[in-house]
């Protein structure tokens, strides 16, 4: 089967499963992708670990949660929504009357129909989160609150990892999250656009090396570049996170710092040639893991890319992202995009000086001998622009950045740097 017929029942199949930073739901994730792609490899971090300025959280499990009024009826239960829950909620077992339930529970007045995406990581309490239209119902008495949750300290948060070594040791890395409960877009697209792209990795010809992380949002992140940091650091030359890919809006993404990285480069490069009508955000608006990639002292070249950007929908982190929130064409669309992107960076050359300092241009015929800044320029050859030209062969520009540094068309570039390659000039790599 084609994988873009198989990507939505991935979708259906993930969908139910409950995800949190770490617990038996990741687990349970990873061991369906892994049925997919085999050369998954589960990393397991112990609860505890110092990571920079976090410690990893106790691993947290939930086996039941309900409300019921004092007739027994339940007003809400987590088997039938995991969103009910606050994420890492403490254990509880009581009896306790509206007011008090109310200090406890999560809705929105404006969207009153979404039971929304609440969590507690990093300070222990319970919760649940209701509709607002039924948080309006709830009548005075007393109420059973009942929350079978476990926390072990001698835990473990799980992520996932695939690597796919190329000719270059130089590395392209996609990262998604695999925190979020039942949300589709937010972040269930991003887990089955990622593993559309492993299986096309697999068969696909691979100058570079490629790296695919399913990973805990931001904990998981900060995680993995602590404990990769220097590979990190020299082999990655560009990176793409994943979110909110799912649904049929227009292409988005959050560019890096500095803007102008191989990979803002090649995603612009990509939407404006095939997807013209998208959306450009400002590294302001970060809100994914590239807040940990780009950060300071890592400064990788790593972008997000978005459909509906994360925080820009209605239904996002409420239970209206759904699977009826997303079609088997938003995340096809995205998966082409994606192949569009690895296309194109795989078949990309870098060009390197061979010699250091300027080159004797007179020695190579690419200069006239006599220096006279008056003289009429006869040659076909443009003396600048070869000069402009060497000045960016730094081995980390190709044919389109040094045309647009330069100033010049790609075919012109193009020209100028077969000569200087037939020369030797300059090389490839």
């Amino acid at each position: 089967m084609a994988i873009r017929n198989e990507i939505f029942k991935w979708a259906k199949d993930l969908f139910p499963i409950n995800r949190s930073l770490t617990g038996n739901g990741n687990r349970k994730t990873l061991r369906y992708i892994k049925k997919k792609i085999n050369n998954l490899k589960f990393i397991e971090v112990p609860s505890g670990k110092k990571v920079y300025d976090w410690k990893i959280p106790p691993e947290w499990n939930v086996k039941n949660a309900y409300i019921t009024d004092d007739k027994g009826k339940k007003i809400l239960d987590f088997k039938n929504n995991n969103l009910h829950l606050v994420s890492y909620s403490t254990p509880i077992k009581k009896k306790i009357n509206l007011a008090q339930l109310k200090k406890h529970l999560y809705t929105i007045k404006k969207i009153p129909d979404a039971i929304p995406y609440v969590t507690s990581y990093y300070k222990k309490r319970w919760g649940f989160c209701i509709k607002y239209n039924e948080y309006k119902k709830l009548k005075r008495g007393n109420y059973n609150v009942y929350i079978d949750s476990k926390f072990k300290k001698k835990g473990y948060l799980t992520y996932g990892e695939c690597y796919f070594p190329g000719k270059s040791k130089k590395e392209i890395l996609f990262s998604t999250n695999i925190c979020h409960p039942s949300m589709a877009n937010n972040e269930l697209s991003g887990i089955v656009v990622a593993m559309a792209i492993s299986k096309y990795l697999k068969k696909f010809k691979r100058n570079y090396s490629y790296r695919i992380l399913f990973i805990p949002e931001t904990i998981g992140a900060i995680n993995f570049i602590h404990d990769n940091y220097h590979n990190l650091k020299n082999n990655i030359i560009a990176g793409f996170v994943l979110s909110c890919l799912g649904d049929n809006g227009k292409f988005s993404y959050v560019p890096s710092p500095k803007g102008d990285t191989l990979a803002d480069n090649i995603i612009l490069t990509v939407l404006k040639k095939y997807f013209k009508n998208f959306k450009k955000y400002s590294w302001l608006d970060r809100g994914s893991d590239e807040r940990q990639f780009c950060s300071p002292l890592v400064d990788l070249p790593v972008v997000c890319i978005t459909k509906s950007k994360f925080t820009n929908y209605r239904e996002y982190h409420t239970s209206l992202d759904n699977l009826d929130f997303i079609s088997q064409k938003g995340l096809e669309t995205s998966f082409s995009m994606l192949k569009k992107c690895i296309n194109l960076i795989d078949n990309k050359k870098f060009y390197s000086k061979k010699i250091p300092c300027e080159t004797f241009l007179t020695k190579h015929k690419l200069i006239d001998t006599t220096n006279f800044f008056y003289k009429k320029n006869n040659k076909k050859i443009n003396n600048n622009a070869v000069s402009d030209i060497l000045s960016f062969c730094n081995g980390k520009n190709d044919v389109i950045d040094i045309s647009k540094k330069c100033k010049l068309s790609i075919s012109e570039t193009n020209t100028y740097l077969n000569l200087l390659e037939k020369k030797k000039i300059i090389e490839k790599n």
